[in-house]
């Protein structure tokens, strides 16, 4: 009796750790990571050994492995499903507004020469000295660049010309009669909209002061001028970047992709502020290199995520691996309340995958540190910027070797539920990531329909 049932659990046992590994082999395969569908198949052998000795060994034996594959199982629940103490939050909201001509994309778009380029580095002369030598390398796009590739980069610059020309569409007039709704009903129905145009998640906001950049420093209007925007509310999506082409960072691929969900991302705002203006609502949308807000606090501040070490925003089933968008409204709307997941910071903490990746060390190793208030990672946009034009592509590898960049399937899923519960496991995790996955990213071949190597 106690040997059929040792022999029972035994074979049970490996036939379920057979499953779930050959599962997860599957989906790593379709993924595309080699690596991890092969320390997935030694999962699959221990669950036939297991198999195997369920049938064949001595019941003493079976009893000693059963015993000891219980206890590594009730590890195993502890490290994962134990609730770990709180991490502590900490204040987060900044004192004051950024002024956008401070920004790298905006101080790379001044000509020399021009008024606005003297009357800005008359003030910033430290600026100058480094955007003139960004100025000198091949630039985003470039066909000197050290990746470029004539069909990815025109890709890619189609693209970012749609975005701009989306520009002039960001406002405009105002249905002098407006259709009456509910704040939950508009809430519902905007979050409804964005996704059937292609939103991956959606999050509402009141807009705050420290959302709004100072300055304009791109896009439509008078540059310098002052942003005044007095619309009480924003609504922030993201869209998925597709996690195969960012594996590819930094080649061409990986900036033709950012355009593309760049135009994505406009698409849904423009459309949205339409919809919007035609019901008698005064709305903007707010668009690559058209913004007069800073996209990743108002996402934040929507509940879509936290600012990780990288700078850009974290989302829980996404990681950084999307691109954002805005529209701001008078609409009446329900603010969603901000899930402030210190268990995201926690790992970002830890982890530091995306510092030792970065080839231009723009991003920092150490804790965050106060900033204007708010407790930040700081990164260094010149360095990253500077590489970028060397390169020729908007780099990412930061963004693709964040383990929370991972699709968005059961198994990743179930070591997010992890990492969120347990501090334990947070630590265990980012072991099983860089031997599933690698400390840094491995070379991939070319997209296979662009005509050259890329």
């Amino acid at each position: 009796m106690v040997g059929s049932l040792s022999r029972n659990l035994l074979v049970a046992l490996g036939v379920a750790i057979l499953g779930g590994s050959g599962a997860f082999v599957i989906s790593s395969f379709r993924e595309g990571e080699r690596r991890a569908a092969t320390v997935g198949l030694g999962g699959c052998v221990v669950g036939g050994m297991l198999i195997v000795a369920g049938w064949w060994l001595p019941v003493e034996l079976r009893g000693l492995l059963l015993g000891l594959v219980g206890l590594g199982a009730v590890a195993a629940v502890v490290l994962f499903l134990w609730p770990a103490r709180p991490v502590e939050g900490a204040a987060d909201l900044p004192r004051s507004r950024v002024d956008e001509r401070d920004i790298m994309f905006a101080r790379a778009r001044l000509d020399p020469g021009t008024p606005a380029y003297e009357v800005y580095y008359a003030s910033h002369p430290a600026e100058r000295r480094a955007d003139d030598r960004i100025r000198q390398l091949p630039g985003l796009l470039s066909p000197d660049a050290a990746h470029a590739n004539l069909f990815a980069f025109a890709a890619a610059d189609g693209s970012f010309a749609l975005t701009e020309a989306l520009h002039t569409e960001v406002d405009g007039p105002v249905d002098p009669a407006s259709v009456g709704l509910s704040a939950a009903d508009a809430s519902v129905f905007v979050k409804g909209l964005c996704k059937f145009y292609g939103a991956r998640e959606v999050g509402i906001t009141e807009l705050r002061s420290y959302h709004l950049y100072s300055h304009v420093g791109r896009g439509s209007g008078e540059y310098g001028a002052r942003v005044t925007l007095d619309h009480p509310y924003a609504v922030a999506f993201t869209v998925e970047m597709d996690y195969d082409t960012m594996r590819r960072a930094p080649r061409a691929p990986v900036v033709m992709e950012s355009a593309h969900q760049y135009v994505e991302a406009a698409r849904v705002a423009v459309q949205l502020g339409y919809v919007l203006r035609s019901l008698g609502y005064r709305a903007r949308a707010h668009i690559d290199g058209d913004y007069r807000v800073v996209a990743p606090l108002v996402a934040r501040d929507a509940g879509l995520g936290q600012i990780g070490r990288m700078g850009l925003l974290m989302t829980a089933t996404l990681g950084p691996r999307v691109r954002l968008a805005v529209v701001t409204t008078d609409l009446p709307l329900v603010p969603d309340v901000p899930d402030y997941d210190a268990s995201m910071i926690d790992f970002c903490r830890r982890c530091r995958k995306c510092a030792h990746a970065c080839p231009a060390n723009a991003i920092p190793t150490g804790n965050r540190r106060e900033i204007d208030g708010a407790l930040r990672w700081r990164i260094d946009s010149e360095a990253c910027f500077r590489f970028w034009n060397a390169v020729g592509t908007d780099c990412g590898i930061c963004m693709s070797v964040c383990p929370y960049s991972h699709p968005d399937t059961w198994a990743h899923g179930f070591v997010r539920g992890a990492i969120r519960r347990s501090g334990a496991a947070r630590q265990v995790a980012l072991w099983i990531d860089d031997v599933l996955y690698g400390r840094k990213l491995p070379p991939r071949p070319a997209v296979d329909w662009l005509p050259r190597d890329v």
